[in-house]
Formats: C-alpha cells, sequence, structure tokens
C-alpha cells in the first residue's frame, strides 16, 4: 500500500475506501486524459461531430468546415492515431468516419449536457 502523504484525516473512510476500490489504474486515467486533450480541440471536435453523419472525405469535411484540406488532413491524422476515426479507401480517395459507436455515444451525451437548461 502507499503511504499517505496527506496532511489530514478522512471524515468518511468508508466512502474514502470504496473510491478507492473503483479509481483505475493511474495508466488508464492518464490515457483518459490524453482522450480528453485530442476531443479538446474545437476544429477536432466539429470534425468528429460532422463525422456523426457518415463517412466524408477530406475534401468534402474542407468545404463544410472552411479550412484547407492540409489543416483537416492534419487534424484527421491525430484523431485516426487516437482510435477516434477509422478510414476506407475507394480508389484513390480516403474516407474518414467515427471509430466505433462509443465515440457518437459520448458526443451525444456531451452536447446533451451542455445544451441542458
Amino acid at each position: 500500500m502507499i503511504e499517505n502523504r496527506c496532511d489530514c484525516k478522512p471524515q468518511n473512510l468508508k466512502i474514502v475506501n470504496k473510491a478507492r476500490e473503483k479509481m483505475p489504474d493511474y495508466r488508464d486515467i492518464s490515457d483518459l486524459s490524453d482522450f480528453f486533450k485530442i476531443m479538446g480541440d474545437s476544429t477536432r471536435l466539429q470534425l468528429l461531430i460532422a463525422l456523426q453523419t457518415g463517412e466524408f472525405c477530406v475534401s468534402d469535411l474542407s468545404y463544410l468546415l472552411n479550412m484547407t484540406r492540409s489543416a483537416i488532413s492534419h487534424q484527421l491524422k491525430a484523431l485516426r492515431v487516437s482510435k477516434l476515426v477509422k478510414t476506407r479507401k475507394d480508389g484513390k480517395t480516403v474516407y474518414y468516419s467515427l471509430d466505433d459507436d462509443h465515440i457518437r455515444e459520448i458526443l451525444e451525451k456531451s452536447i446533451e449536457h451542455i445544451q441542458e437548461k
């Protein structure tokens, strides 16, 4: 067990221990932090929201967001490396889509949360 460096005593040790049992491994927390950093960029978030509609090629995403293909490609690479989007090639054209339904659900719940009034 790790020595506790806190300079206070818990008021409710039972709930502290319950939370400690449910706390993910630090590596998982670090990965989750990286996940939110990737999703925290407004351009990448716009791309993810657009991809909820379906597959897009870089040109269509560029037109939609009024950005250069180079800028869109750069952001899509970060999303692909982070396993938030996947690709499908049709001839010379690469199509991007959300990697799985978890990403879609996270986006839907997040938007629902911020739109609560």
